[in-house]
């Protein structure tokens, strides 16, 4: 290949930054022509390249967002809107894309991909939710940030012997929360995946005040089937404890990526833009254990998530 596309859609994450910027100095040191778009899929389908340059992507690798911005795109979900994507990556001699995003993205690429076109789809998410991968860029940040906010929740919470609750994002994966919860010496992770125990959490809240603990923290990803502000209410009733909520929200998305996101977007664009190079059809890049993989994007997108139980358990033992 000789020209190729790159874009990041859906929910911006940190290192994405990192991922355009690999993208564009790994293809243009191969001789390569690559055009950023901007705004996603929705950019695409009005034509909004650019051609990109060595300096183009300077001084970004430590940047939060993305400096191609990012949207959704409804008129990219109709069949008429993919072709006319299609159109309009022939209208510009794009021969392939790079897709920086998460699930959504990815099945956006997917379409394009069964129309003809090479797409690498590079994981951008802090979600963690993409099965195929160990992790997903952004989600080693986001698990930092939020690291940092339970260490000053606790502060407080300590100062007025109270009980705070974290919602962290996290609709249908807990990562977030069981990782940071984890690192964080939470007293309760609640997560979508297992079933929540409202007075098994009472009981930790207790347990933990009559050993004379001055506060206690709760994370919970916001999927969990009950409402932060009902769970506080339920828990402050049955202790007896002042209970509070925090919902962190975007906060968790932006701030500068960690050196393991960083990492792991120069290295699986890299990877992507030497597959477009050599002619290689779709594929969804990641990492399994230290070695970067691209699996069929088809078959990438058809593997099942499988919860860490074994992280959750000890978090369970060591709360």
């Amino acid at each position: 290949m000789k020209r190729i596309g790159v874009l990041t859609s859906g929910g911006d994450a940190p290192g994405m930054n990192a991922a355009v910027r690999a993208a564009v100095r790994t293809g243009l040191s191969m001789g390569m022509e690559v055009y950023g778009i901007e705004r996603g899929y929705e950019g695409l389908l009005d034509g909004e390249m650019e051609k990109m340059e060595w300096h183009s992507v300077g001084d970004i690798l430590q940047r939060g967002g993305t400096i191609l911005r990012t949207a959704r795109s409804e008129r990219f979900r109709t069949e008429e809107g993919q072709k006319h994507a299609v159109d309009m990556l022939e209208t510009f001699g794009i021969e392939g894309l790079v897709v920086i995003g998460g699930d959504g993205s990815f099945h956006g690429g997917l379409e394009l991909a069964r129309k003809g076109v090479a797409v690498m789809g590079v994981p951008g998410t802090i979600d963690n939710d993409l099965a195929y991968t160990d992790y997903t860029i952004g989600f080693d940040t986001a698990v930092n940030t939020v690291l940092a906010m339970i260490s000053n929740l606790r502060d407080t919470a300590s100062a007025h012997e109270r009980t705070t609750i974290v919602e962290v994002m996290g609709r249908s994966c807990g990562d977030i929360a069981l990782y940071a919860g984890l690192a964080g010496g939470a007293d309760v992770i609640l997560v979508p995946e297992v079933e929540p125990d409202i007075n098994m959490v009472c009981r930790r809240v207790l347990r933990g005040q009559q050993s004379g603990k001055l506060h206690s923290i709760i994370v919970k990803a916001e999927g969990v089937k009950i409402s932060s502000a009902e769970l506080a209410s339920v828990v402050e009733k049955k202790t007896g404890r002042e209970t509070r909520f925090v919902v962190p929200g975007y906060i968790q998305r932006g701030g500068t990526p960690s050196g393991r996101d960083r990492l792991l977007a120069s290295m699986m664009s890299s990877k992507a833009v030497k597959l477009l190079f050599n002619d290689e059809q779709s594929k969804a890049i990641g990492i399994n254990g230290s070695d970067i993989v691209a699996y069929d994007l088809a078959d990438a997108l058809d593997m099942k998530s499988e919860f860490r139980k074994d992280l959750y358990d000890i978090a369970e033992t060591l709360a």
